[in-house]
């Protein structure tokens, strides 16, 4: 959404799948950014833009390749601080006048440790107040000559223009992501470069819920709005926001795809209906959906049915509401970025999403997605702005798919009962231990084996499950909870017990990357 009435900061993406992070960053300094493509990045574009600042993203490519991804030259005629991080310190020293290498032992991934070079600069402004500084590397080239003009101003073991700048020009540049957790003191240098730039951090939700509302009343004219409500955090919010834009114009159709958690139906319903006084349909598609799936193993195709029965489920109610030609979705930025480039840009795909990538023609329905630049805390602030209650608004995070994704394998009946069971024990223990907000998101999901045990005297030959639970701050990145071995234990003891089908519970330490939250 462009916001007009506020400096913005450009940040050019190319490629990297945390580039979403540095507009994060900024956010949370109350910094205006956008983010697009290398490729949309023109002459013509920049100057209509009119960047305060410009950012350079990292990425997956190689500078040294024939074809690789470049801003246009004008960009460093603008007069405005730059700055490139990794991929993006590459393509600056490459068109500057530096020069970028392949391998020779100076690759680095992973927690490297950067210490100063010489004098600090603003850039640096809290940092190295200890001997070092934590930092998070992704690289496989390397700087092996810096550009006329810049000097050296931290340096890690592989790495010996970490930190580069051009004073004269106001040019940074840094071989490490300063917007991932694992650089603890990255916030630190991201408001020193938003200072220098000029920024007065005046870009805060209550302007995005505003300007939201503005966008939505003038997409949609007097037309009719169906929105897909699945009752996670996101819908929900979109709902509650379209709402308030357009009223009566929006009906909200919630489908009961028969793969929800315990209790969910009743709760939604209950919620919007009453509460909120939303129309809204409650679409029981159990019987399609489960007849759809039955026998279906792959990941992807389970995605990619669930969607489209989705898009059948909408199109056959906005058949019924004379005026619907919108349909509206909770999306966000993580599912964007871990499905295509934000805005087309060339990072990698790595799963598909239902709710991501427009809709059929057929369907004769366009698009409302005003959440489609923010991250899951920051919905939750847009909801607070909303006024959704807080308990309602601090919900774990549920997929589109739903218990679909957390039955590896294929989906049965059966299997969707006990994991409705265990799942519920799971978190009723973790709000009982006052765990619940400390994580990100919870959840079991039940295993395709069967594994012998003992109840009793007797044999069994049961399920296994997983337990999965994860701290992150916007998704993209999550550890593991590190629950005690007490909580685990009981934990399990309880869902033996009172879950008839499952004989053996593990828990999963594996963070994202390398694996991703949800098991499928």
């Amino acid at each position: 959404m462009s916001q007009t009435s506020h400096d913005r900061l450009l940040i050019i993406d190319f490629g990297s799948q945390v580039t979403q992070l540095i507009a994060r960053r900024l956010r949370e300094l109350n910094v205006y950014c956008e983010i697009h493509p290398y490729q949309k990045v023109t002459d013509a574009f920049l100057k209509d833009f009119n960047p305060k600042a410009v950012i350079f993203s990292g990425g997956p490519c190689s500078v040294i390749d024939d074809g690789s991804p470049r801003p246009p030259a004008s960009v460093f005629d603008l007069g405005v601080p730059i700055l490139g991080i990794c991929y993006g310190q590459q393509v600056m020293m490459q068109m500057l006048g530096g020069k970028v290498e392949r391998g020779h032992g100076t690759a680095e991934f992973g927690r490297a440790y950067v210490t100063p070079s010489q004098q600090r600069i603003d850039l640096l402004t809290g940092w190295f107040l200890e001997e070092r500084e934590q930092v998070w590397m992704s690289h496989g080239d390397h700087v092996s000559a810096i550009a006329p003009g810049f000097a050296v101003y931290g340096t890690s073991p592989n790495a010996p223009f970490a930190i580069t700048a051009d004073l004269d020009r106001n040019f940074f540049a840094v071989q490490f992501h300063p917007e991932v957790h694992h650089t603890p003191n990255g916030k630190t240098l991201y408001e020193n470069f938003v200072r220098l730039a000029g920024f007065t951090g005046d870009w805060t939700m209550a302007a995005y819920k505003d300007e939201a509302i503005r966008k939505i009343r003038e997409q949609v004219g007097d037309k009719q709005v169906i929105c897909g409500l699945s009752g996670g955090v996101d819908s929900s919010v979109a709902a509650v926001l379209i709402h308030e834009a357009i009223g009566d114009q929006l009906t909200c159709v919630f489908v009961d795809h028969g793969l929800l958690r315990q209790n969910e139906v009743d709760e939604v319903v209950g919620m919007f209906r009453d509460h909120y006084n939303i129309p809204l349909i409650h679409a029981d598609e159990t019987e399609l959906f489960l007849g759809e799936l039955d026998g279906v193993s792959d990941p992807e195709t389970k995605r990619k049915i669930i969607g489209r029965l989705f898009i059948d489920v909408f199109q056959k109610h906005a058949n019924n509401i004379d005026g619907a030609e919108f349909l509206a979705q909770g999306t966000l930025y993580p599912d964007v970025i871990e499905s295509v480039s934000f805005s087309g840009g060339p990072s990698v795909t790595i799963k598909s999403h239902h709710n991501v990538g427009g809709l059929p023609e057929k369907m004769g329905l366009k698009l409302v997605e005003p959440l489609r630049e923010l991250f899951k805390d920051e919905v939750r602030a847009l909801g607070h702005e909303l006024g959704l209650p807080a308990s309602f608004i601090g919900r774990h995070p549920f997929p589109g798919p739903g218990l679909a994704i957390r039955c590896p394998g294929e989906i049965t009946r059966e299997k969707l009962d006990i994991l409705r069971k265990a799942d519920a024990v799971y978190i009723d223990q973790i709000r009982k231990h006052g765990l619940y907000d400390d994580i990100w998101q919870a959840f079991v999901a039940i295993l395709p084996v069967r594994t012998v045990g003992v109840m009793g005297d007797g044999r069994t030959y049961d399920f296994a499950c997983a337990l999965r639970a994860v701290t992150s701050v916007d998704g993209m990145t999550a550890d593991y909870y590190p629950f005690s071995h007490e909580f685990l234990g009981e934990t399990a003891t309880r869902i033996i017990n009172e879950v008839k089908g499952i004989n053996r519970v593990t828990y999963d330490i594996t963070s994202k990357p390398p694996g991703t939250i949800e098991w499928e």
